[in-house]
């Protein structure tokens, strides 16, 4: 994987890891890519956090282009705090223009030089990361500013499309048994601001508790297992220390807006196929909550959108990266064959 990074309009600078080299030189022989996945982390994470996945998705017999942003104000990105950008919306927009540079970097006829190279996108956004792909789709849609195509199909990664319990009902009930488990509402989630900013550490620790299935719900067989307690230290330094990077008084405020989003109207708008990946053990969301993205896709008249279920938790890419990338493949072959 490469590092790259680009400005924004807001003069933010974004990083993020790409299998291919860039700007992509034409050889003799060979095109473009014509995929590109692009794996978009959650809260307070980074591109390192698809260590397990990037290479062997890029690495398959199609060799997909593959790309790993670092969002704004994660991993090696900037966040321009005095400008605000902790809304979800601006991560939107954040990803609006990074397909428009990805674009920009493939190789281009002549004759073409005008028109952007044909490439479509499959996000696969796993926790915010979806929400960040829904908001996007909200606000600019499928196609791009001269109507083509730039998707080939969504991946919702153990998120719902609402966390906060929706005590009015308005858009339909949703309570505890589809919200998040712990942040869900005023109270939770000003505690979970507190968290952020004044006892870091121990925020990122119960985070890595709360999204690794064996440590949120171990199974007889993990919890008599020698080796465990190695796994969890060499787990929890890993993912420690990438949250660590980030800002916790950004991340708290980005929390704030996160939690309030209602996307739930908007997964009834996605025409192109869906696969949601969701984690048995996830301490983050119940698998009803990430069974109502299936649910509205069809009702908008979608068929093709499905819900698979991992074994683990809310980072099942980490926990299961050989099923997860093996189902991933499969699937992003079925939308662009």
């Amino acid at each position: 994987m490469y590092y790259s990074t680009f400005t924004t309009s807001d003069n933010c600078p974004l990083a993020f890891q790409s299998s291919l080299p860039l700007p992509i030189a034409a050889a003799e022989g060979a095109s473009a890519p014509k995929t590109c996945i692009l794996l978009l982390h959650g809260f307070s994470g980074s591109s390192a956090y698809f260590t397990r996945n990037a290479a062997a998705l890029s690495s398959s017999p199609a060799a997909h282009w593959v790309v790993c942003p670092d969002m704004r104000g994660h991993g090696r990105s900037g966040h321009n705090p005095a400008r605000g950008g902790y809304h979800v919306a601006r991560l939107a927009a954040d990803l609006r223009e990074l397909l428009a540079h990805l674009r920009r970097q493939l190789p281009t006829a002549e004759a073409e030089a005008a028109a952007p190279p044909a490439v479509r996108f499959v996000p696969v956004g796993c926790s915010i990361g979806a929400a960040v792909v829904w908001t996007y789709l909200e606000l600019f849609g499928e196609r791009d500013g001269g109507g083509e195509d730039l998707f080939a199909g969504f991946v919702f990664v153990d998120q719902a499309p609402l966390q906060d319990r929706a005590a009015l009902g308005l858009g339909g009930a949703w309570g505890a048994e589809a919200a998040h488990r712990g942040c869900f509402d005023e109270a939770s989630m000003l505690a979970a601001q507190r968290a952020w900013v004044e006892e870091p550490a121990r925020t990122h620790r119960a985070l890595v508790r709360e999204c690794l299935g064996y440590r949120f719900a171990p199974t007889q067989e993990e919890a008599d297992d020698d080796e465990g307690e190695e796994r969890a230290r060499r787990d929890e330094d890993f993912f420690t220390g990438i949250s660590a990077v980030c800002d916790g008084v950004w991340l708290a405020r980005l929390l704030a807006d996160h939690t309030r989003y209602d996307h739930r109207e908007a997964c009834e708008a996605v025409t192109k196929p869906v696969l949601v990946m969701a984690g048995r053990r996830s301490g983050c969301f119940p698998l009803e909550g990430m069974e109502e993205t299936v649910r509205r896709a069809r009702k908008g008249g979608n068929r093709d959108a499905e819900m698979m279920v991992f074994e683990s938790g809310h980072w099942l890419f980490y926990e299961e990266p050989e099923r997860f990338n093996r189902e991933l493949l499969k699937f992003v072959e079925r939308c662009t064959s």
